[in-house]
């Protein structure tokens, strides 16, 4: 499935009223999630961000667009944020299975509609510009709203689509910048100081354009142009990033506010450090950050490790704990609290598509497993216990790293651990993908079988669903087995302290690959496919035979130890 996220700007932070009646609109749309609505008192600005299917994603906007244009009046605007309409903003990123060129055609389809029939001026800005002038945000709305009535007009302001004239309406509604562009974060960080001009000072020194060339070095001199008259520049410390300085007087600080505009490139954690580095320079201090809006779980993660790292801490450690120490080594839970379920956006849809299994506690689990349900069954408990086997290896591999008088090996320990959290979090999502295949074969047995046509679409689902049935076990095996690399080790080089643990892993590793095996083989014998079978049958054998060599070894390594 196609999804993209269109995250809208809406030029009301206040009134929850009129936020309320945009939200609800969006949320009429099927096939549209809303996941975040976060408003800025001081701003005076509310970003939506919601998530789709293309084609209900930009009919959702356009609904949005539509009703901010009926409610939000730009003539009683203020706030602190730069905009130039009711919907200042609104991009469209592509998330899973779409590509920039295709989610470009669907902001121009959105942006005709707004100009067409909403009578609102459209430009188009990032990917989907038609002049290089005009990928830039900020060069589209300079001057802000109270610019248009000189600026529409102009040849050079011929908005993308609408009508090149401020009228009654454009009074209304200002311009709106639709486009289609890369994941951007909207992150502020917060001083130890009320003043603007010297939170601006910061945002000089890290953002990508950094400052004018003056002689002298000095703000009062004059500026130096190249050879072209063109102003010269010192670049700042951090590429992709677009920073100015602000007092927010909600919470009487100043701020770095910043847009993150290529994650790959400047992570958030690394303008958080550039800023902090800044700020001590200048004689102030980073007292914490704010998140505006939601973010991909993978900067979490990466902001967790590097944390973990500058104190020479093992990595491979589980999500809940990276996303912790991100959270407070950025500081991000100082302002408001931080909730990883509503900022981050895996998390979101995670929740929109539960894994029921995964969330129940172990009396729970047990409970369910016990049940006159035949689901779930052999196949969820070999993934679970396989993800158990490699917890226990992580467990020793932790320990090893944090050893008092191995200090000099924490990196060698912390690398076996990150393997040791990646197996487990895969065998651990299997869980639900066992019990949900074979739901799916009992979905397929109940289709109707009256016509020729109804019986061959009966037979090839219940094919296919059972196909899948054998693929998920399948994997559980090859998993577990791969999880032998991390037990071995660590029961011949971990913390000897502890070495069982690494034996009880041994034991749980095998009981996978072999609970997952059978069935395997139960579920082959229903399946048509008799070359696909004899290959994963075979393949089967094989690694159950590896897995109990392997536990031979560890057994045998153990024993010499205790």
């Amino acid at each position: 499935m196609q999804l993209i996220e269109c995250v809208p700007n809406f030029s009301e932070g206040r009134d929850s009223q009129i936020i309320k009646q945009i939200t609800n609109v969006i949320e009429t749309v099927e096939g549209v999630q809303l996941l975040d609505v976060d408003p800025g008192k001081a701003t005076n600005r509310t970003v939506v961000t919601f998530v789709g299917a293309p084609e209900a994603v930009i009919e959702a906007a356009f609904q949005a667009i539509k009703m901010a244009s009926d409610i939000i009046d730009m003539r009683q605007h203020s706030g602190e944020h730069p905009r130039q309409g009711a919907t200042d903003v609104c991009p469209l990123i592509p998330i899973s299975n779409i590509t920039m060129e295709e989610t470009v055609v669907y902001a121009k389809r959105l942006a005709k509609r707004v100009g067409e029939e909403l009578g609102i001026p459209a430009y188009l800005y990032e990917a989907a510009a038609t002049r290089p002038e005009r990928q830039n945000l900020a060069t589209i709305r300079a001057g802000e709203y109270e610019a248009l009535p000189t600026k529409l007009g102009k040849a050079e302001w011929q908005p993308d689509f609408g009508k090149n004239e401020y009228n009654e309406r454009v009074a209304q509604t200002g311009a709106t910048v639709i486009g289609a562009r890369d994941f951007l974060i909207a992150y502020n960080v917060n001083l130890n100081t009320t003043s603007v001009r010297r939170a601006n000072s910061v945002a000089f020194d890290i953002r990508e354009k950094g400052r004018l060339k003056r002689e002298g070095g000095k703000l009062s001199g004059k500026v130096i142009n190249d050879e072209n008259g063109e102003p010269l520049r010192t670049p700042g410390a951090c590429k992709s990033v677009k920073a100015i300085g602000w007092f927010i007087e909600e919470y009487g600080i100043a701020q770095i506010s910043m847009n993150l505009t290529n994650i790959k490139i400047t992570p958030m954690h690394i303008a958080f450090e550039e800023t902090r580095k800044s700020a001590t320079r200048r004689g102030m201090r980073v007292t914490g950050s704010e998140l505006v809006g939601m973010v991909p779980l993978k900067v979490m993660l990466d902001a967790g490790r590097y944390f973990l790292m500058q104190q020479k801490r093992s990595i491979g450690v589980a999500e809940s704990e990276l996303i912790r120490i991100a959270v407070k080594s950025l500081g991000l839970d100082e302002l408001t609290p931080f909730d990883p379920r509503q900022k981050i956006i895996e998390y979101r849809l995670q929740d929109l598509n539960a894994t029921p299994l995964l969330n129940m506690n172990l009396r729970a689990f047990a409970n369910e497993t016990a049940s006159e349900s035949p689901a779930p069954g052999g196949g969820s408990i070999s993934a679970y216990v396989g993800a158990l086997g490699v917890s226990l290896a992580t467990m020793v591999a932790n320990l090893s790293s944090h050893k008092r008088g191995w200090d000099a090996r924490w990196s060698e320990f912390s690398d076996w651990a990150e393997k040791g959290q990646a197996l487990k979090d895969r065998l651990l999502a299997l869980v639900d993908e066992d019990t949900n295949s074979f739901n799916a074969i009992m979905a397929a047995f109940r289709l109707s079988k009256g016509s020729d046509a109804e019986k061959a679409a009966r037979t090839n689902a219940i094919q296919a669903a059972t196909r899948h049935a054998i693929e998920v076990p399948f994997e559980v095996m090859k998993l577990s087995l791969e999880t032998f690399d991390i037990i071995k080790a660590m029961a011949e080089i971990g913390n000897p302290n502890s070495v069982t643990d690494a034996s009880v892993g041994a034991l749980c590793a095998r009981a996978a690959v072999h609970g997952a095996f059978l069935n395997v083989r139960i579920n082959a014998g229903d399946l048509k496919d008799t070359t696909y079978v004899e290959k994963v049958l075979s393949e089967g054998k094989a690694m159950t035979q590896k897995a109990d060599e392997l536990e031979r070894e560890v057994m045998e390594m153990v024993e010499g130890k205790i």
